[in-house]
């Protein structure tokens, strides 16, 4: 997959650059849909609650109440608050709903790999949605980036401020392949900002307003503590079938052997200065790296999640595709995974 940031060899006027990149992106998107329907197409098309269409029972949208509508489905909150009468739709028990929450903070924007985490990212979005999108489906998504780092003053040195949850966009869950493009040119049109972010806040949005049994999908690193995502996750896998897809680096596991290696890290602005011949340190380091990612498998494990592990130097569509077609087969079998 082409990286969405490539660098063109045309200097673009004034005025065009906005243009430019949405053109470059609605390229990338178009050419990683074509792979992705060839590699997926038939390996899912979603379990449903129910065999027949119909009005369904469970809770969907509020909207104002027109003449002719069931006066047993009022919204009797909604309309206290807005003084305005609602009624409160229900959806299909034949349709699938999809959410995702995907993760654009700044330790995203690295890769030494084929690709960049962000890029894997996008691509993964892309996948789940190609998956699910189908026979009058909805999918929507959460996205989070990270918040702005303060700007030190003249003549003072620098500090590190704690940053806040970052921002934070929801775009409403719709049907429809055209709904679903628009979608993901939202995400991958996401500004990767400095700064920390907050999974736990991002997988929290998922939880409110509760919403009816169907699929969760949280796209990450993971590399937040434990400690700020796990509880939220577990509250979402009550309701939701669960998907945790980590994306990793191989340098996020291991060092090389290349002398004096600074390294910055994005989520502070950092520099740090490594010496990375020194054979104990990168044991010590591979060791730790080891320890976190079996901390983070451990936490998916305990909130019940599917987890699916992209690496950015690999054919990250060949491991979902194995993911996808295990994850089908242990069904079949009656049991899960």
């Amino acid at each position: 997959m082409a990286r969405a940031a490539a660098v063109t060899s045309t200097t673009p006027r004034a005025g065009e650059p906005d243009r430019l990149a949405t053109n470059r992106s609605d390229a990338v998107l178009s050419r990683l849909q074509l792979l992705v329907t060839r590699k997926l197409d038939g390996l899912l098309q979603g379990d449903y609650a129910g065999l027949l269409p119909g009005p369904g029972s469970e809770a969907g949208e509020s909207r104002e109440y027109r003449p002719g509508d069931d006066v047993r489905r009022m919204d009797w909150p909604v309309t206290a608050r807005t003084t305005t009468p609602h009624v409160r739709r229900t959806v299909a028990d034949r349709e699938l709903e999809t959410w995702l929450a995907v993760d654009l903070s700044a330790s995203l924007d690295f890769g030494t790999g084929r690709w960049l985490k962000r890029d894997v990212v996008i691509a993964a979005a892309a996948a789940i949605t190609h998956l699910t999108v189908r026979g009058g489906n909805r999918i929507g998504a959460v996205v989070g980036s990270g918040a702005d780092l303060p700007t030190a003053r003249r003549g003072r040195r620098a500090a590190t401020v704690p940053a806040g949850p970052g921002r934070l966009v929801r775009l409403p869950a719709r049907s429809g392949r055209k709904e679903a493009q628009g979608m993901l040119r939202a995400i991958a049109g996401t500004e990767i900002r400095p700064g920390r972010g907050d999974l736990g806040a991002l997988i929290d949005m998922l939880n409110r307003p509760p919403r009816r049994r169907g699929v969760a999908v949280v796209i990450s690193d993971f590399l937040a503590p434990p400690a700020q995502w796990a509880r939220p996750l577990r509250k979402l896998r009550v309701r939701q079938d669960l998907l945790a897809i980590e994306v990793v680096d191989p340098r996020e596991l291991e060092l090389p052997d290349v002398g004096v290696l600074p390294v910055v890290d994005p989520e502070t602005g950092e520099l740090h200065e490594v010496q990375t011949a020194d054979p104990s340190l990168r044991h010590r380091y591979a060791a730790a790296a080891a320890a976190q990612r079996a901390e983070i498998s451990a936490a998916l494990r305990a909130a019940g999640a599917a987890h699916l592990r992209l690496r950015t130097d690999r054919d990250w569509l060949l491991d979902m595709v194995r993911f996808v077609a295990a994850q089908r087969h242990a069904r079949t079998r009656g049991t899960t995974r």
